[in-house]
């Protein structure tokens, strides 16, 4: 497993990229997911791009973006170019964005369609930087439960559209994440891993609370130490030792919880990857 901090886990602090780099490197972290307003803010000072990252050892794991899906098209078109050449830029394929902002059971098949149609269009665009559109599974989206993702995938229908199968916001909305990570799997290029002390706090991950400085923390906690049982969910998925992920965590102590998830996460996956290393060259085990 290939697991990155996200910057925006650092959004409300004053540290810099070098401390970022610097720390993430120390803790072994194998990358970095840039939100979208670092990315092309530290992309306008040359120094740092895709060959300074990997002088820490570490890469861009995925952009993380926002991307419109009504409104003026021109305006999407013209952030969707300066994402893509941000990703150039930082040596990424991966461009996150979410299916609009409002739940899919709340979307008429008129709008439904509009916004497929923008999909469409971001997925040819994307696709001719080398691009790959990454959808997150959240709620308040047309990707907030696993039968609307099922459809708009198929709506979309265009290779260039994968997932960031954030697995607490499936759980959110009533599904199984495992079996639902099966199904999906051939689209899912990243995983958001967080979790939440009972399920009734999950609104304390909206958006406006998670952004805002005086937003409520209190009911975030360790991956390994909420509601969702993180331990099960990813022994079954340690044997992909190709997974991405990224340690999604917006609240307080950000080194500390950081660090204790990456250990606990490698304690848990390590024995597993190595079977299966070893096991794929035929070597007893």
């Amino acid at each position: 497993m290939n697991l990155s901090l996200c910057t925006i886990s650092f959004r409300h602090q004053l540290i810099s990229i070098e401390q970022v780099a610097d720390w993430a490197r120390a803790q072994q972290f194998h990358g970095l997911e840039l939100w979208g307003i670092h990315a092309r803010n530290l992309a306008q000072q040359p120094e740092y791009d895709e060959q300074w990252l990997a002088s820490f050892g570490l890469y861009t794991a995925m952009i993380s973006d926002y991307l419109p899906l009504d409104g003026d098209p021109h305006q999407a078109k013209a952030k969707a170019g300066i994402l893509c050449e941000c990703a150039s830029h930082w040596g990424t394929r991966k461009i996150r964005s979410f299916a609009g902002q409002l739940a899919s059971n709340a979307v008429s098949p008129e709008q439904r369609k509009a916004m497929v149609r923008r999909l469409q269009q971001l997925c040819d665009q994307l696709a001719d930087y080398g691009c790959e559109l990454l959808i997150e599974t959240h709620p308040n989206t047309l990707a907030d439960t696993a039968a609307s993702t099922r459809q708009l995938l198929q709506e979309v229908d265009h290779p260039s559209l994968k997932l960031n199968f954030d697995v607490l916001h499936l759980w959110e909305a009533g599904d199984d994440p495992l079996t639902v990570y099966q199904e999906f799997k051939p689209f899912i290029k990243h995983f958001h891993l967080k979790n939440i002390r009972e399920r009734h706090l999950l609104p304390i991950f909206s958006p406006a609370n998670v952004y805002s400085p005086a937003g409520v923390r209190d009911g975030m906690v360790s991956l390994f130490d909420g509601e969702f049982d993180y331990s099960t969910f990813l022994t079954h998925l340690a044997t992909d030792i190709d997974m991405e992920a990224s340690l999604e965590w917006f609240g307080t102590h950000v080194k500390e919880v950081l660090k204790q998830d990456r250990e606990r996460i490698t304690r848990l996956v390590q024995p597993t990857n190595a079977k299966t290393f070893l096991q794929a060259r035929a070597v007893p085990v």
